[in-house]
């Protein structure tokens, strides 16, 4: 009988518990490394209270969870498949504990951290220690969110990136590798250029707080549940996704423009290789159908969130 996968975290915080959680979940045998006795302390209520959630979301659990040990340091020459640091983001800290990481687990364990912007670049600037690293940023909390992205440093080799894809999949995540680093990785990048037009247009007097919240929330949020901003703008528009570019594209692009921003057209080269993308995922016969689905999966989307919102919250 083969034994189970087994996954090494560093930090009993939100972020860590979460993810221990989640490993479990699947089968995997977790050990998680606070140097914090209170945290440890706390550490098993916490992962406890995630695998409540991610049951209550649906979330497929193995016949038997997986073992949870609570260490207070790296072990020693100790075989893991996957390494996740999850502690405070502070780059001397990430530093001072990747070099330990390298030198205490195994040569074969991935080696990653769950930072939400530092590069490993940064944590390892070295190429030559950063063979086996990466980061692996999730959503928060892990437990739930389970789309990560796995973002190598220059110096990752292309087979960390495929056994880490290979392992967060089996372990019940989406990874999203991405090609190179970029700072605030994509995730961020993504969050941020929305928040930040938010503040401006607060700042500029055109719209109050609750009124962004309400336009996020009550009108795009429940469809990028659903699909994401370009098979959102496919469905959205007569022609698909070159029918938005070409009929959309112009305004966004001034909107860009005045904002200071570069590079706000976008090209047609820019915009064959989105199509092709696109088409790739959904070919242009199948739009009519995919269309309705969203309809109905929208309706029954609201109906729920409808409930959820009526029963408020404890304050």
């Amino acid at each position: 009988m083969s034994l189970p996968p087994r996954v090494f975290l560093l930090g009993a915080g939100a972020i860590g518990t979460a993810f221990a959680a989640a490993f479990r979940a699947a089968g995997w045998s977790v050990t998680l490394c606070d140097t914090s006795l209170g945290a440890r302390e706390a550490a098993a209520d916490s992962v406890s209270r995630h695998t409540r959630s991610l049951r209550r979301a649906s979330y497929s659990e193995a016949e038997t969870p997986g073992a949870l040990d609570l260490v207070d340091a790296i072990p020693e020459a100790s075989h893991f498949d996957l390494a996740i640091e999850a502690g405070p983001e502070r780059l001397e800290l990430k530093a001072a504990v990747f070099q330990e990481m390298l030198k205490r687990l195994g040569p074969d364990t991935i080696l990653t951290t769950a930072s939400s912007a530092i590069p490993m670049s940064e944590i390892l600037p070295e190429p030559a220690d950063q063979a086996r690293c990466l980061v692996a940023h999730p959503g928060n909390p892990p437990s739930l969110i389970r789309v990560i992205e796995l973002v190598p440093a220059p110096g990752t080799s292309p087979d960390t990136v495929t056994r880490a894809d290979i392992l967060f999949r089996r372990a019940g995540f989406a990874p999203v590798a991405l090609g190179k680093e970029v700072p605030a990785f994509v995730f961020n990048r993504l969050q941020s250029a929305l928040l930040r037009e938010a503040y401006r247009l607060v700042d500029e007097g055109v719209v109050d707080v609750d009124g962004i919240d309400r336009l996020v929330r009550d009108g795009l949020g429940p469809r990028w549940a659903l699909s994401g901003p370009f098979e959102t703008a496919d469905l959205n528009t007569a022609g698909g996704i070159r029918g938005h570019a070409e009929r959309l594209g112009p305004a966004y692009a001034a909107i860009g423009a005045a904002r200071g921003e570069t590079q706000a057209h976008w090209s047609p080269d820019l915009v064959d290789k989105v199509e092709a993308e696109r088409r790739a995922i959904l070919p242009e016969k199948d739009l009519p159908k995919r269309r309705m689905w969203r309809e109905t999966a929208l309706a029954d989307l609201l109906a729920a969130r409808r409930r959820l919102l009526a029963e408020g919250f404890d304050e």
